[in-house]
């Protein structure tokens, strides 16, 4: 059952962290001060049958949010999830699954769950037995430095804590990277030279960088050549010639995707969000140059806008709200303006696209009692069921625990715990690692 312990820590545990990669760990709050995001002196213990029953919700959820998307799709409910309609057509290119040319590489994903089956949990509220989704992380999650190395390293180096932790996202997404591009290449006709990875120069603190650098560790280890740059100095060719193509609609005449030093980029890892490109010139261009034969394949691919959108969060309530065992893995979700009489008193607003719990409202008796600013929300909001997350005490507690699980290859592979002192997780939380006993 999950537990939170207090623990001893390591001598020189702040060199330990940045020199596995957690480089971001000091974070400014807003009277001026520091905290420290990696919390070393506490930890979350579950068992082997948690993480078992947590890797079969999460395996249970993938099945639900592939229905899910063929439901989006069929019903053309883009503009509902906030996507707008030029990159429709890239989505359902890229989730055809039986083109005997194409295949689009995706590798990781993360879960973000309300769970804690503590008896005296439970007993006061029975729906915290089973893990609940409260968003999928399916395009650009972060946190995977201290969820598979540092967390590990912890463990590992910490001669007050024994045990076993669910780590293997690392390790999955080696293999990830193999099977993916075998497939990439075999449906393609092609080799692949060299995986480009990018992520924004805007991002200060190198979580950014540090993320996608293991990402690339990963696909360095699988076999292939890799090369960072940022995202801000991908190129477009503007004089096409023979490569070129034109849709008048949405782009001006484009050639290939180039890097930095004007190489064409033919497979690219980006931890860059896709409802930012589409705003931006080089996004719709992306889009239209993916299907092309010969176009920049992304990773993850542009339909994972449909899983990233919070709006996947009533999809999912409309198709499985009343099913009586996968109901359970799901909190009642509604598109704002579209929730039952009563409904808004006690939920949490939601901008469709978000981060960081940025623009996020808690409404409990028709008041809001808890939010966090931000500059999202013009595309929609969706209200979810309030439901606290389980709160245990600790030194400055007391802390709500949010679980997050691992989707390597649609499998689960690992598991991660933030908290926060408050109902909204966001960017003054704490990663906490944590333990397997029993």
């Amino acid at each position: 059952m999950l537990e939170r312990h207090q623990c001893g820590g390591r001598p020189r545990w702040e060199e330990d962290i940045k020199r596995d990669g957690v480089v971001y760990s000091d974070t400014s709050t807003p009277d001026g001060g520091v905290i420290s995001y990696w919390v070393e002196h506490a930890y979350y213990q579950v068992t082997e049958r948690d993480t078992d029953e947590l890797a079969a919700a999460c395996n249970e959820l993938t099945a639900m949010l592939i229905e899910a998307g063929d439901y989006i799709i069929e019903n053309n409910l883009f503009s509902k999830l906030g996507i707008p309609s030029f990159a429709v057509p890239a989505i359902r290119k890229t989730w055809e699954d039986d083109d005997p040319y194409f295949y689009w590489p995706s590798v990781y994903g993360r879960m973000d769950l309300r769970w804690g089956n503590d008896p005296a949990l439970v007993a006061k509220d029975p729906t915290l037995a089973y893990p609940k989704l409260l968003e999928y992380n399916a395009d650009t999650p972060t946190c995977f430095v201290e969820s598979t190395g540092a967390q590990w390293n912890w463990l590992a180096a910490n001669p007050h804590v024994d045990g076993d932790q669910w780590n293997n996202a690392y390790e999955a997404l080696v293999e990830a990277w193999k099977r993916n591009v075998k497939l990439y290449c075999e449906r393609r006709k092609t080799t692949v030279d060299i995986i480009h990875f990018v992520h924004s120069v805007g991002e200060p603190s190198g979580e950014d960088r540090m993320n996608t650098a293991l990402v690339a560790a990963a696909a360095e280890e699988a076999g292939f050549r890799v090369k960072m740059q940022y995202i801000e100095e991908v190129q477009l060719e503007r004089d096409p010639g023979e490569f070129g193509w034109l849709d008048s609609s949405t782009v001006a005449p484009i050639g290939r995707v180039l890097d930095e030093d004007g190489e064409p980029m033919r497979l690219v890892f980006k931890l860059y969000p896709w409802e930012w490109m589409l705003h931006e010139e080089f996004g719709p261009a992306a889009l239209w140059n993916m299907v092309q034969p010969d176009g920049t394949t992304w990773v993850e691919p542009p339909y994972k806008l449909m899983w990233s959108s919070k709006g996947i969060l009533p999809v999912l309530w409309e198709l499985f709200g009343d099913d009586p065992v996968r109901s359970r893995y799901l909190l009642p979700a509604y598109f704002e303006g579209e929730e039952p009489p009563g409904f808004r008193d006690n939920c949490v607003r939601k901008p469709l696209f978000g981060r960081e719990g940025a623009n996020v409202e808690v409404i409990q008796d028709g008041k809001v009692v808890a939010s966090k600013g931000g500059p999202y929300g013009t595309e929609g909001y969706v209200l979810q069921q309030f439901a606290e997350l389980p709160v245990f005490d600790g030194h400055g507690g007391p802390y709500h625990a949010l679980t997050g699980v691992w989707m390597i290859d649609n499998e689960a592979a690992g598991l991660c715990f933030r908290e926060s002192v408050g109902p909204i997780t966001d960017n003054l939380s704490f990663f906490v690692p944590h333990v397997i006993k029993g």
